[in-house]
């Protein structure tokens, strides 16, 4: 039986509404604002959302559990996602559907190589889009007949998840970071202002990787001074 209304309503039917009803879905990224998004996408879905934030802690999920949709974002604070990718499109019993996600589309060719059935290119904000994508992967019989457009049909992260992002770029570059931490740093800034919309974020994270910004510090500082602008008035 049932222990929970978590697992009762994972056992209901797909609906037109809810689509993706009684399907678990591994979401793995760092960045709270992409995630947020998703778990807003996955919800309006029916599906059940679970999260890591790096491949250490995708692995210690994955033994404890099989999502039948794993979401994997290519940067990662401990490496690639494309290491996962490999290991879950090896895996027996194979996870049914594999997504890999990037603010680069150029990443699209390697992802699709090491094994993923698809690519989404951030941001990802329409509801649509991830449950075609989604129940065009999995085996017939696992959605309804017919899916009901959502209204509205995309989402909007908190812009507290943005936040708390920022403030996690700035606690990493004054710690006197590597060379590695830097270009992880840096890539993360500019897929964080591709997913929120932010061309100024985007700018500011080119130009650090370019070499043309300044100091480490001169970039702590100004994601600081992102983070005093969205603070409430």
């Amino acid at each position: 039986m049932p222990e929970s209304l978590e697992d009762l309503i994972m056992l209901q039917p797909p609906t037109a509404e809810r689509p993706l009803l009684g399907t678990l879905v591994l979401v793995v990224e760092d960045s709270r604002h992409a995630c947020e998004g998703l778990r807003l996408i996955c919800q309006r879905s029916g599906a059940r959302i679970r999260r890591a934030e790096s491949l250490a802690s995708a692995k210690r999920h994955l033994r404890s559990y099989r999502p039948r949709v794993a979401v994997i974002d290519l940067g990662l604070p401990d490496g690639s996602g494309l290491q996962l990718i490999e290991q879950m499109a090896r895996g027996e019993p194979r996870i049914e559907a594999i997504l890999a996600i990037s603010g680069d589309e150029t990443l699209q060719e390697a992802a699709l190589m090491a094994g993923a059935d698809a690519f989404l290119a951030k941001p990802i904000a329409s509801i649509s889009h991830f449950q075609t994508t989604v129940i065009g992967l999995l085996p017939g019989g696992l959605s309804p007949p017919q899916i009901a457009r959502p209204s509205p049909d995309t989402v909007s992260p908190d812009p507290i998840a943005l936040r708390d992002d920022l403030c996690l770029a700035v606690d990493l570059l004054k710690t006197g970071p590597d060379a590695q931490t830097l270009d992880y740093v840096s890539a993360f800034l500019a897929s964080l202002g591709k997913d929120a919309g932010d061309r100024d974020l985007i700018e500011l994270a080119d130009a650090f990787r370019a070499g043309t910004s300044g100091t480490v510090g001169d970039l702590a500082k100004a994601v600081e001074n992102r983070i005093d602008e969205l603070q409430p008035v």
